[in-house]
This record gives structure tokens, sequence and C-alpha cells, in this order.
């Protein structure tokens, strides 16, 4: 069940242990914090259709060497943070395991179920960035841009997908933070043609009309913007208990949204919402 839930909320839901990363945590070297919940997400990429689903996320660092979750995403930051004056320069591996429509229980549109399960992906690559503690209002708020870059190994789309967002979160006192989070898909011509296309057998059994256009060329698939916001119930967000919540909205985009399977079965309006609880360690 989770495997499926974790897909479309992304960057997003690792709101869920932002905490520590949100106030700063410069006397720990090694830290953890886990978060699980609750996401109300479309039932697949460009789908207007919704479900509620479970979700669990974590973020850490072991010796100042940082790790996080997105949705099934995994990034091991391999430059460790010992800067003192805020900056955090990022470079890492990173994996990520695509479920999308791998399961027809979980499709829950029947013209985009009658195309077929597709297989799951393994996506593996890299990431780089940069983060600046202490930029706006306080000597705790963080700025960071961050791309990643990671290919399809387990021969389901074959393809590629690089991904760049800018994330600003704020501590509004030591038991409250918020944050934003603007990111964005490019997806290569072999992920186009393997999600979004629909070839004439594809037609006949679900009543969708031929589409070829997805798979032209490389192009940018969405983008998105999330808030999220936090409240200790310990007294401290760097420790113990916490409650989040997230709201947010991402944009089908070019070929991939005038697809069928967005277009005339789904919707390019994409909407997200979660709540949950983590605890820090």
């Amino acid at each position: 069940m989770i495997r499926r839930s974790v897909l479309f909320t992304g960057s997003a839901v690792a709101a869920l242990a932002f905490a520590p990363s949100a106030f700063g945590q410069e006397e720990n070297h090694s830290t953890l914090t886990i978060g699980v919940g609750g996401a109300y997400i479309p039932s697949y990429e460009g789908s207007d259709d919704y479900r509620v689903m479970p979700i669990a996320q974590a973020r850490g660092k072991v010796h100042d060497f940082a790790f996080w979750t997105r949705g099934p995403a995994l990034y091991v930051d391999a430059i460790p943070n010992r800067d003192g004056d805020g900056l955090d320069i990022e470079l890492g591996p990173m994996v990520n395991v695509r479920f999308d429509r791998a399961s027809r229980k979980g499709m829950k549109d029947d013209a985009v179920r009658a195309l077929g399960k597709r297989d799951v992906a393994a996506e593996v690559g890299g990431f780089v960035g940069i983060g600046k503690t202490g930029v706006f209002t306080s000597a705790y708020d963080n700025l960071s841009a961050r791309v990643a870059v990671a290919k399809d190994v387990a021969g389901a789309h074959k393809g590629y997908v690089v991904s760049p967002a800018i994330e600003y979160m704020t501590p509004l006192s030591v038991t409250t933070f918020v944050g934003l989070n603007l990111s964005a898909d490019y997806a290569s011509k072999r992920y186009g043609r393997y999600y979004f296309d629909v070839d004439a057998a594809g037609a006949a059994a679900s009543g969708l009309p031929v589409y070829d256009r997805a798979g032209d060329k490389a192009g940018f698939r969405k983008i998105g913007a999330t808030l999220v916001g936090g409240k200790s119930l310990s007294g401290d967000l760097r420790k113990g208990w916490a409650l989040f919540a997230l709201a947010g909205y991402s944009r089908m985009l070019g070929r991939y949204a005038d697809s069928p399977v967005v277009s005339v079965a789904g919707s390019k309006n994409q909407w997200i919402g979660a709540l949950g609880v983590g605890y820090t360690f």
C-alpha cells in the first residue's frame, strides 16, 4: 500500500521529516527524524481521481553525512555539512522506485486501467545542490536549490528524469515552522512514450484516441508548488514529537498534458494534501 501512496507526493511529503533542518542542529552530528501519516493524492500521474493513502518518510545525518527520503526516493549527501557559515554544498547518489500505474487496483479510471499495467521502474542517478542557513528572517531559515538526474535501470520506461527544485524553510518559533517548495520535472522521450502515448491496441481496448506525441522529444512534464508547516508537541522542533501538514498543486505541461491519459481521462491540475506526525531522536 505505501509504495503506491508515495509516488505522487514526491519531495513535498518530506516535510514530515523537515523539522530539524528548519531550526538547525549545529551541535548534533547525528540525528534521525521519522514521519508517518496520510496523503490525499491522484490515483496516477495526470489523474482526476483521488485516494487517501499512508505515507512514511525519514531524514537524518550520521557524523554530518545527511540522508533523506522523498516519496520512494532515497538521497545521500556525500559531502559532510561542517561549514560554520551556514553554507551547505550537496552532492551524492540517489535512487527512486517508480510505481506509477504498476497496479490495476490503484487506477480508478476504467479507460486508463484498460491500457494495462506499467512495469516498476528503478531510477538510479545523483544530485547536486547548494543551501544556505540564515538568509532572510533569522539565523535559522534555510534556502536551498537542487537538481537530481536519474535513469531507469530496470527496463520499464528506460528513460531519464531531471528534477530541479527550490526550497525555503523558516522557523516562526522554537515550536513552529513553515516552508515552500517549488519544483519541476523534465522527462526523456522514452519516459513520455511509456506513460503517456496511446497506441492503436491501447485505443481499441480503452476507447481513448490514439496519441503518439509524448515521445517525440524530451521536455518539461510538470511544475508544482507546495506549502508545508509543522508544530512541535514537545516544545522544541529539534526533538520529540511534532505534527506536520502540507498542501500542494502541480500542473501537467505540453505534450504530456495533451495525452488522452490526462486530457480525456484525467486532468492537467494535480492536487495533494497530507497530515502526519514525526519523531526526532
